[in-house]
């Protein structure tokens, strides 16, 4: 190849490491970045705002397994994208963003788009943001962020690259491909774990986010153990919902401390047991504690585990399967069903009205769906009790708890996965925060369910103002008329009034052929 630009090369570079989709907005800034994707046999994607674009790129990440990639301006492009940033560091999501610069020694007061410190900034919210001053930092620095994506914890990385340096001219320079090098256990603690779930009496797992990639043998392990199961939000669905010894995603529940104290062993993979993950300070297991994380930091935390395997989830439980040889474990799964039946009773009270409509939306979709949801209350019961049969299909802000998420995100899954059923579950609030992403949904006529859940207010924290004898304030906004908004960018719309109803709307939105807006609203 001829040489080109360094903007130009770095799109042939992305390509060379399997990137076929860019997500970004071009500034003037920037647009040496945009010179090579055609080239490059690259599609980008453009959205209405950076925020839109981080989350497409978190969203097509959590739904093809490779790294989302956005091209960003400096200043505020930057800061834009910070909050997605930010979310994909929570949720472990492999998400590189490239963002241009101004010069390196530009001492020159108010130019467009300064920041003091555009690398500071981004610090604060990824794995790592590095300057590349010229040509070869960039290329080196590309091939290290990919080289981490494919053997490290998934986490966002950030490369800004001046101006000038952008436009330099330079022959074409390879990507480095990275060798895969997952992270084996020792055979020793393996050994000991084996040991310690075959003279159990009840034990007990508790699978996370880092766990779905080992779901096969998950399975296999629990029935061959007998234990009781209970997962994180993101670990939902590593065990099938149907087995009669899942707790299901309600760790977060106060009963289920009661659970933990029955169990002689937990076992816990792939999770930090994090606040997110438990909504209190420490588990509450009465007996021993084994971990399985990919991460030491996690291993080494509060919880204080009795045995921890620094490992890859799925080879170290490849590696534990054939030594499980318990049998006559003491559950009594007709116990767990009335207590999970007694978790589901609890969610449907403290929200009246959204059960109904979350088993509506179960006998609507397919099992393979991916189902982006926001900070609504209607994903909050619907994480407890929607009852997923396969991993890594409900995606969620997670850590970061950041409104907005569902759309964008849901637009980089169904841009990832064409041919799946894909759906966004948002609040009538959160929504506004990046709703005019619903523009890119209808520009590439994609077809997605988008379930508006609307209460007329921030209805969790008037909840919580309540409950913290605080007279509500500041929770209620005017809202547009959301037939109209569809109408405006050319989108579906419906407004069901019962569960039968909306069953039937969703139906009809995975076939519509453009992004249909289903408003439920509790009246």
């Amino acid at each position: 190849m001829p040489a080109q630009t360094l903007g130009a090369r770095l799109s042939q570079s992305l390509k060379e490491h399997g990137v076929d989709t860019v997500f970004g907005i071009p500034g003037v800034h920037n647009v040496e970045l945009y010179r090579g994707i055609e080239q490059a046999g690259i599609t980008h994607i453009l959205a209405r705002h950076e925020q839109g674009a981080g989350f497409m790129a978190d969203g097509y990440a959590r739904a093809s397994g490779k790294p989302g990639v956005a091209f960003i301006i400096s200043g505020p492009g930057l800061t834009n994208i910070m909050t997605p940033m930010g979310q994909a560091y929570s949720d472990s999501v492999p998400l590189l963003v490239i963002s241009s610069c101004l010069p390196d020694g530009a001492a020159m007061p108010g130019r467009l788009h300064q920041m003091r410190d555009q690398v500071g900034a981004a610090t604060a919210v990824c794995d790592w943001s590095e300057y590349a001053g010229d040509s070869d930092t960039a290329f080196a620095l590309l091939d290290r962020a990919f080289d981490e994506f494919a053997n490290q914890r998934p986490r966002p990385k950030h490369i800004t690259v001046p101006l000038d340096v952008l436009s330099e001219i330079g022959e074409p320079i390879g990507a480095s491909v990275p060798f895969l090098q997952q992270l084996p256990p020792d055979p020793a603690p393996i050994a000991d774990l084996a040991a310690r779930i075959n003279s159990a009496q009840k034990p007990l797992f508790i699978f996370g986010g880092g766990s779905v990639a080992a779901s096969n043998a998950a399975r296999n392990i629990v029935q061959k153990a007998g234990a009781a199961v209970f997962a994180t939000y993101a670990g939902r669905g590593v065990i099938d919902a149907a087995w009669p010894l899942n707790y299901g995603a309600t760790l977060t529940r106060t009963d289920s401390v009661q659970v933990l104290k029955q169990a002689d062993l937990v076992v816990a993979i792939g999770t930090e047991l994090a606040e997110v993950d438990l909504l209190r300070g420490t588990l509450g297991h009465g007996g021993q504690l084994a971990r399985i994380d990919v991460d030491q930091a996690a291993l080494d935390d509060w919880h204080r585990a009795d045995l921890k395997i620094l490992a890859d989830a799925d080879l170290a439980l490849a590696a534990l399967l054939p030594q499980i040889n318990k049998s006559g474990a003491k559950w009594d799964a007709a116990k767990v069903a009335a207590r999970k039946a007694a978790f589901r009773a609890q969610a449907d009270s403290d929200t009246p009205g959204i059960v109904p409509y979350i088993d509506a939306l179960h006998r609507a979709l397919p099992t393979d769906a991916l189902i982006y949801s926001d900070m609504t209350q209607f994903a909050y019961v619907a994480k407890q009790v929607y009852p997923m049969q396969v991993p890594a299909h409900w995606h969620h802000p997670y850590g970061f708890g950041t409104l907005g998420y569902a759309l964008p995100a849901a637009i980089g899954g169904k841009i990832a996965r064409p041919d799946s059923a894909v759906v966004a579950i948002a609040g009538d609030y959160g929504f506004q925060y990046t709703m005019q992403e619903l523009g890119v949904a209808a520009e590439l006529s994609l077809t997605l369910p988008i379930i508006l859940w609307d209460n007329g207010k921030l209805k969790e924290i008037e909840d919580a103002m309540i409950r913290s004898q605080i007279a509500p304030n500041a929770v209620v906004a005017q809202n547009p008329d959301f037939s109209l908004l569809a109408k405006a960018y050319g989108a579906g719309y419906a407004a069901p009034t019962d569960p039968a109803s909306f069953q039937m709307a969703v139906a009809t939105a995975l076939t519509a052929g453009r992004p249909t807006l289903i408003h439920l609203s509790p009246d």
